[in-house]
């Protein structure tokens, strides 16, 4: 569980930075890695909605990871229990 849930907030960090970068949509890997990050962040991706669109990208996709460790940790947990 704990690499799944590192997977996603790889795929959420890559999206960032390309976003921050500017990244060719273009590429293949790019564009692969936007579609992905949109699949997974199932709603979050409009929680905040500065002037600035690549900071509301950092801000959502940021409590998108936090909210999947935070949930993938408490999920792993209940399971080692039983």
């Amino acid at each position: 569980m704990h690499v799944v849930v590192g997977l996603v907030i790889l795929v959420f960090a890559l999206h960032v930075l390309f976003v921050v970068l500017q990244a060719n949509h273009g590429n293949g890997f790019v564009h692969g890695i936007y579609v992905t990050a949109k699949a997974l962040v199932l709603g979050l991706g409009d929680v905040f909605t500065p002037d600035d669109a690549v900071l509301g990208v950092v801000m959502n996709y940021a409590l998108a990871a936090l909210i999947y460790a935070i949930v993938g940790h408490l999920i792993v947990r209940a399971l080692r229990r039983r």
